[in-house]
């Protein structure tokens, strides 16, 4: 057996292999720091935060952030109304996009580039906010929590993404065995295109999932009962309140008591970012796992 070679790396291939890893690790620290220091920050003393003491790790500990956040009444009401909207959000895109993307996917739909090009005119061009502020005040949806998910639920950029998704992964072949066999659109949706489309309905679903759970805009435009505020809505009305109550308290207020109170303020702080992030990014790493695609290797032989 020949002896294996060892190839000779030039001095130029680990200069740029150094600077390349240095960059990435520049750029890991700059996009983990953030992220670190708020978690750290929202545990540590409010005093040592306010006076700069946290850096890289906790000083002291304090949970009296997430005490002040979590008493507040609308929190839990908010949080239930966020996880509705968000699983109601989720279903409709996730349904409306697969059934638009196989449709656009058959070369025999009528119309199909028709359809395509008017699609793809909305991404370019959009009524605006009073416009469509206007004719949801005229179906009588303004006040409705369906609207807080109906708007914005179909997407063409998924609509795009799922129909080359299944253009490029379902062979012809595939479809035409299926229909010769006696399978119908509708039979082949559920038990073919849906499984194997299983990469990008996860990420669409995520995509979808993270938008509703950060959307307030919608909701502070059409929305006139607090009680079916979502939790960004709360959590903002919260800090914008908690600001204005903390001017107040430097402004009538002296010596330690004000200073006790903005310390604390600037706790809530973190620890609003901390409640509001938490739930979404513990969803992320269990649908992390679809975001390979190759599902549909073997599926077509020969």
């Amino acid at each position: 057996m020949a002896a294996s070679r060892r190839i000779t790396r030039m001095r130029s291939d680990v200069v740029f292999d150094t600077v390349v890893y240095a960059t990435l690790g520049l750029l890991v620290i700059i996009i983990i720091y953030p992220l670190w220091f708020v978690v750290i920050a929202s545990i540590s003393d409010p005093a040592a935060v306010s006076f700069g003491k946290v850096v890289l790790l906790p000083s002291g500990f304090s949970l009296e952030g997430f005490r002040q956040v979590m008493v507040y009444p609308m929190i839990w009401r908010s949080y239930l109304n966020t996880i509705i909207y968000t699983a109601c959000d989720v279903a409709l895109t996730v349904s409306l996009t697969i059934l638009a993307g196989y449709a656009l996917s058959r070369k025999n739909l009528v119309g199909r580039k028709f359809i395509m090009i008017y699609f793809v005119i909305t991404m370019f061009f959009s009524g605006g906010l009073i416009p469509t502020y206007l004719t949801v005040q005229s179906l009588g949806l303004r006040g409705n929590p369906a609207i807080v998910f109906l708007l914005g639920c179909v997407g063409v950029r998924n609509i795009v993404i799922v129909r080359t998704f299944i253009q490029s992964n379902i062979h012809e072949s595939l479809v035409e065995a299926a229909f010769l066999d006696g399978c119908n659109h509708t039979r082949f949706l559920l038990k073919i295109v849906i499984p194997l489309s299983m990469p990008v309905i996860a990420v669409i679903a995520l995509f979808t999932a993270v938008r509703q759970w950060n959307s307030w805009f919608t909701a502070m435009i059409y929305l006139t009962d607090e009680n079916l505020m979502p939790l960004q809505m709360v959590l903002r009305n919260l800090l914008i309140s908690q600001t204005a109550m903390m001017q107040d308290v430097l402004e009538t207020t002296t010596g330690d008591n004000a200073v006790a109170s903005a310390q604390l303020a600037l706790s809530m702080r973190y620890a609003l970012i901390i409640v509001s992030t938490l739930p979404i990014m513990t969803v992320y790493p269990f649908l992390q796992r679809y975001f390979v695609k190759g599902l549909t290797l073997g599926s077509v032989k020969g």
